[in-house]
């Protein structure tokens, strides 16, 4: 048998035409060249080759490598399209694609989205009203950073949408004062519990439920409502207190009597001194919170003042720097640190003892504390220069009853500060002027008559300070002249005082502050005001009298009540004050009186 040539075969030719020659690969493998095979013989039966099935079978591996291909395109594509972008392809929030955007561009988009909404009030339906709440007022915005985050983090999909909350941030105390603000007091009906204390028998106030604000629902209510402009309907729940009347009970019997049962000693030191059960009842307070659970506690405040006189023993008082006069001019004096009980500590050891029964004592320890006031404090009022100062004449003498009471008035009030914008009230920084303050018995006006009393004389020490504080350009709050003129006092000019009803008050409307210093002598009393000068003049402008009434004669029954007078006519003027400022009249006040005529008083007789 010839060899065949390697890459081509052909069927034998016995007889067969030429169209019947099957071909099986006219391409020549390798470098292989074509060529015509020589005669061949026909093979033997086992040697014939079998119809070639080739090509069927790679049709189909063809089609499924195709398949294959395309498959993994697809899911190439795929995995492109799900994941192209930081927020996955169909997040929405608030009827907006943010799907396949990066995070700066989600945040972007959706803060254009919302600036509108963001400024709209909330809607609210509160026990059965409409109400708005302005969205500054509470803290209500959009959280455009964690809102992109949240859709960010929905998850990927291929088809569907997700729909993702707005994040929404806002003050729940605000909106909970705000929404309280929208319903009256009456409807909050919910009885705190207490006890408080009428001299030292404790009184029970019992609790009752009532209805009350949910802060925390109010603000999820409105967070879900208020993006998409629907109405949150914020409903008030029934509560009841957190003590109950038994436990107001156990409190009075287990602490409240056991504490006002006896005093209380406290140990500072080497001193000592006493709490009385008053002091306790004054300084041991029970307090309710809005959900209406009730404790004790030490009202440390309190509790001092109701035992001054005790504390006083073991404290020093800090002493405020303040301006002092020396040689003629204003000078700040430095303060000095007092040193006082230390008020937290023992409160503490207050309320471990006080449901013990008697001897109770506790320690205490005393707290270096500074004045309130410092010398850049008092530095700062501008006090450099005297505005103002008036002087009033008395007889008598420095020993005559009239005259002390001046004098002791005078002391009390001297080196005063009033500061910018403050009032000051006569009777308020001197308060009541009796005995048991210095003050002696000397004539005084009683319902239109003269006779003793004490504290007679305070009206000339009242008419030298409204002088001064007048010429000082300050704001007249109160005064009231005299029913009578006396020619020691500038008519209509001067002010009476009575404690408590009537009062001098006056206003510093000067943006320095003003050092009140008064001087007495055996027959004259001076009050000078320090500050910085603002204007230029204060005058007074007088009118004439008017309206001239003689003075009639009244006999009184002889005795120590009878002062006898001569007598003095009535009449009517008005004053004028005149002040100036930079060359130029600011101001022109118009002050009115009537003077009643004092009567001529006769001891006895008719």
């Amino acid at each position: 048998m010839t060899s065949r040539s390697e890459g081509s075969v052909e069927q034998p030719r016995s007889g067969a035409g030429a169209d019947d020659t099957v071909i099986l690969n006219e391409t020549p493998v390798g470098n292989v060249a074509a060529s015509p095979a020589p005669a061949q013989r026909q093979p033997p039966p086992e040697e014939r080759i079998p119809p070639v099935e080739a090509p069927r079978k790679r049709r189909k591996w063809l089609v499924a490598a195709g398949v294959t291909g395309l498959l993994a395109v697809g899911a190439g594509g795929t995995a492109a399209y799900v994941s192209s972008g930081d927020i996955p392809r169909g997040t929405e929030v608030l009827g907006l694609d943010l799907g396949a955007l990066t995070r700066a561009e989600a945040e972007k988009a959706f803060g254009d989205h919302v600036a509108a909404r963001a400024t709209r009030p909330a809607r609210v339906l509160l026990d059965g009203k409409d109400v708005t709440v302005e969205p500054e007022a509470v803290g209500l915005t959009f959280d455009v950073p964690a809102t992109v985050e949240a859709a960010a983090g929905s998850g990927r999909r291929l088809f569907g949408a997700t729909i993702v909350e707005p994040v929404v941030r806002l003050d729940e105390a605000k909106l909970e004062a705000a929404l309280r603000k929208q319903v009256s007091a009456e409807r909050f009906s919910i009885r705190k519990p207490g006890i408080t204390f009428k001299g030292v028998t404790p009184v029970a106030t019992y609790p009752g439920p009532g209805l009350d604000l949910e802060k925390a629902a109010a603000a999820e209510r409105v967070r879900k409502a208020w993006p998409t402009g629907s109405v949150a309907e914020v409903p008030l729940s029934t509560r009841a207190p957190a003590t109950t009347k038994e436990q107001v009970d156990a409190l009075i019997a287990d602490l409240a009597k056991p504490a006002v049962a006896a005093p209380v000693t406290v140990t500072v030191g080497a001193k000592s001194f006493r709490l009385t059960p008053a002091a306790v009842a004054k300084g041991l307070v029970f307090r309710s919170d809005n959900a209406g659970k009730l404790t004790a506690a030490i009202d440390g405040a309190k509790l001092r003042k109701a035992g001054a006189a005790e504390f006083g023993k073991v404290e020093t008082a800090a002493k405020p720097a303040t301006v002092q006069l020396r040689d003629g001019k204003p000078q700040v004096v430095n303060g000095a640190p007092g040193r006082l009980v230390d008020l937290d500590k023992l409160e503490s050891e207050l309320l471990t003892v006080l449901a013990a029964p008697a001897p109770r004592a506790v320690s205490a320890v005393l707290a270096e504390k500074q004045s309130d006031t410092s010398a850049a404090d008092v530095a700062k009022l501008g006090i450099k220069e005297k505005v103002s100062t008036f002087t009033t004449y008395f007889t008598g003498g420095r020993s005559s009853p009239r005259s002390q009471n001046i004098i002791t008035i005078a002391k009390d009030v001297d080196g005063a500060i009033l500061r910018p914008g403050k009032t000051f009230s006569l009777n308020g920084h001197t308060g009541e002027r009796d005995y048991a303050s210095g003050y002696k018995d000397a004539p005084v006006i009683v319902n239109g008559v003269l006779e003793p009393g004490v504290g007679g004389g305070a009206s000339q020490f009242t008419t030298t300070l409204f002088n001064a504080a007048y010429y000082a350009g300050l704001k007249d709050v109160e005064h009231k002249p005299h029913s009578f003129y006396f020619s020691r006092y500038p008519s209509v000019i001067e002010s009476t005082i009575f404690y408590p009803s009537l009062d001098l008050k006056f206003k510093n409307t000067t943006p320095y502050g003003i050092l009140i210093d008064t001087a007495t002598t055996g027959r004259s009393v001076t009050v000078t005001m320090w500050s910085t000068k603002v204007y230029d003049s204060v005058k007074t402008v007088y009118g004439p009298r008017r309206n001239a009434t003689s003075p009639p004669t009244q006999h009184r029954p002889a005795g120590p009540k009878c002062i006898a007078s001569s007598g003095l006519p009535g009449f009517t003027q008005d004053a004028w004050r005149v002040i100036r400022k930079d060359g130029r009249e600011i101001e022109r006040e118009k002050f009115t009186w009537r003077y009643d005529p004092e009567p001529r008083f006769v001891c006895g007789g008719d």
